[in-house]
């Protein structure tokens, strides 16, 4: 069970994952609850025109990362697949054509099939301020546990929010600031200024400021970029 992964895992004096080899043995028990068979922890690489990944952590075969591609990599982590926690995670399944918001094309889709990745999901792990994206893949799809992919993120945020000197620092730095990137969260969901004034209790005006900070701080020259930016970047 995941709860008692947690228990297991984070019986340290500090209350923390204290190695390498802790975290790496969280997350092949956190892959096997759910019956995956592979994990990657990636964080996102956003820098000049490239958006590619740094893995953190993974049981991938080397050469399956080499012939897949970070690029590659990064396409599943910024579709619209990718579940933020609190949202209902789905599959992507390499085994079939992939569906227009999986983030890769047909040719990547049959080359994670022959690598053993038939089924995909891609979940975004917040740790801390960093934001993470956490795949678990299995080799024949229908076999990870879907009813258990929720419980695993939560998991996943609450454990890796307590080691941010095993994660190491994201390749993109994360300008913004907490409002800052609340509000581009919210405006990225469809919310109005006025809506998203409610949700975080301030004025219009604010929410309106803290916006355009963020467009300043991200280079964009209008919302969209700001909140494309920001997505592909993992900051929201």
């Amino acid at each position: 069970m995941i709860a008692s992964i947690a228990e297991d895992s984070l019986t340290r004096p500090d209350g923390r994952l204290a190695s390498r080899g802790d975290l790496t043995r969280f997350l092949m028990e956190l892959t096997a609850s759910v019956q995956a068979d592979a994990y990657a922890l990636m964080a996102m690489v956003h820098e000049d025109e490239r958006h590619e990944v740094r893995i953190i952590a993974s049981n991938w075969i080397y050469d399956a990362i080499e012939l897949a591609g970070r690029p590659l990599l990064a396409g599943l982590a910024a579709s619209h697949r990718a579940a933020p926690p609190g949202f209902r995670p789905r599959p992507i399944v390499t085994a079939e054509a992939p569906e227009p918001d999986a983030g890769i094309d047909g040719e990547e889709a049959k080359l994670l099939a022959v690598l053993g990745h038939r089924e995909i999901y891609v979940l975004g792990i917040q740790a801390g301020r960093q934001r993470l994206h956490l795949l678990l893949s299995a080799n024949e799809p229908g076999c990870i546990l879907q009813a258990g992919l929720t419980r695993a993120q939560m998991e996943a945020c609450y454990a890796l929010s307590a080691v941010p000197q095993l994660l190491g620092p994201t390749v993109a730095n994360d300008p913004l600031s907490d409002r800052e990137r609340e509000c581009l969260h919210w405006v990225s969901e469809g919310k109005t200024t006025d809506e998203v004034a409610v949700i975080l209790g301030v004025s219009a005006n604010t929410v309106n400021s803290y916006v355009t900070h963020a467009i300043q701080k991200l280079g964009a020259s209008n919302r969209a970029m700001a909140m494309a930016t920001a997505i592909r970047s993992g900051m929201i």
